[in-house]
């Protein structure tokens, strides 16, 4: 059976966790297949919140295997307690968990040299979550990481202090101390916990799954503006957050790769620092941020925001071979009495293009926008997609015409049941 991969259009924060619920029960497997603990799926349902990790997001389904693939980075201690969450809400993942044992290693040293070569940055910061992801994928690409698979060896315990004194050798570069010794002892504590979970090969079982004819579901962190080769460089995540990345990530060939599910918010927000052609500085921008609560579900910082981004939209549909678009929060601009749609870019020299320039320019261009009358209407009230909105059905049609990609869904709460299927 095929594989389909669910990915972000934008800089993350897209509703991807609440798609992947909605979308699970007709999967056998849901998979995660890049990024770490920086990561922060928002599932909401039976009047509850949930807010996910590193744990796939189909992990509320009994029926359903979920996979952390090798492609992600993991930290133990924030594993364990995401974990613990689980079990407290009755939740009972024992036996339908797997990770990979080729999943990189988050170790306490890793987060603190992500804080250090942060604050050496000073004013020209990345807006790291802090949570040593880069630092991990560094040591991954460096060769110098350490695995899952690595706890069950007699020399873990050698292996990670010879680690660690590489790490050091790194912060006195920068005249620091790691100041890891009050984390070593729980992350060490979560290390023997993660022992007693079902550690696996598991691109030998995803293939496996896939040849008895499983349906799997690929979920990928963060938004494609944020790979690591393609998003806004060096503002960027530290893997591949596009399709590809599921194939490396998870350890299947591109041949299996079907649908792919592109999310997208109504608008656009971003997290940290870099460019963002249509981010609002304004009453406006205060005012989508509140009503759609912006803030983010791992670091809690607030969110930029603003219209929504079609030249970026239409780079990563390319990216991605989208086959069709999720439309997100569309409930977020229901107070708005006309809506904006970013169709091109002027640059300086008053040159106007559609499509996505590279960082320089990124710095010096001008939002070129369309005005649609917004809807005026409480969304979240509605179950049928018959009752929407005139205004809402022609903003989605707009939308499809510039992207050429259907939108087959339209978010208008963040409760499962506010998921409306057009198509």
């Amino acid at each position: 059976m095929p594989v389909d991969v669910l990915v972000g259009l934008q800089w993350g924060d897209e509703g991807k966790g609440k798609i992947v619920d909605v979308l699970a029960p007709t999967y056998d497997v849901v998979a995660r297949f890049q990024g770490g603990p920086n990561a922060g799926h928002t599932l909401t349902f039976d009047g509850a919140k949930h807010v996910l990790h590193q744990v796939p997001s189909g992990i509320f389904h009994p029926h359903i295997i979920n996979v952390v693939g090798n492609g992600v980075v993991l930290d133990p201690v924030v594993f364990r307690q995401e974990l613990q969450k689980l079990t407290d809400r009755g939740v009972n993942w024992g036996q339908n968990l797997y990770i990979s044992r080729k999943a990189q290693l988050i170790l306490p040293s890793h987060r603190a040299l992500d804080r250090i070569s942060e604050e050496a940055r000073g004013g020209s910061k990345i807006g790291s979550t802090l949570k040593g992801i880069g630092p991990t994928y560094q040591d991954k690409i460096g060769r110098t990481g350490l695995r899952v698979g690595d706890i069950l060896l007699p020399d873990f315990q050698e292996r990670y202090q010879e680690a660690v004194a590489r790490h050091t050798t790194l912060a006195e570069f920068h005249g620091r101390g790691l100041e890891i010794e009050e984390f070593e002892a729980e992350f060490f504590s979560a290390v023997e916990f993660l022992r007693t979970l079902q550690l696996a090969d598991t691109e030998y079982l995803l293939n496996k799954l896939l040849k008895e004819g499983k349906q799997v579901l690929a979920e990928g962190a963060q938004g494609s503006m944020l790979d690591v080769d393609f998003g806004t460089y060096p503002f960027v995540t530290s893997s591949s957050t596009i399709v590809a990345g599921a194939c490396t990530g998870l350890g299947i060939a591109p041949r299996h790769i079907n649908k792919v599910y592109g999310i997208s918010k109504a608008y656009c927000t971003r997290v940290g620092s870099g460019p963002f052609p249509t981010e609002l500085h304004d009453e406006v921008g205060e005012r989508i941020r509140a009503a759609g609560r912006e803030f983010g579900a791992t670091t809690g910082r607030p969110r930029r925001c603003g219209w929504i981004d079609l030249p970026a939209l239409r780079y990563s549909i390319m990216l991605n071979g989208v086959t069709e678009i999720h439309l997100m929060k569309a409930d977020v601009l229901d107070e708005f009495d006309d809506i904006q749609v970013c169709t091109h870019y002027r640059l300086p020299n008053g040159e106007q293009i559609d499509h996505l320039p590279d960082y320089g320019d990124l710095q010096n261009l001008t939002p070129v926008y369309v005005s649609l009358p917004g809807w005026r209407t409480d969304l979240q009230s509605i179950t049928d997609i018959n009752s929407l909105p005139q205004q809402l059905k022609e903003y989605v049609q707009f939308l499809e015409q510039h992207v050429e990609v259907p939108i087959s869904i339209v978010s208008v709460g963040p409760d499962r049941v506010s998921t409306l299927h057009l198509n």
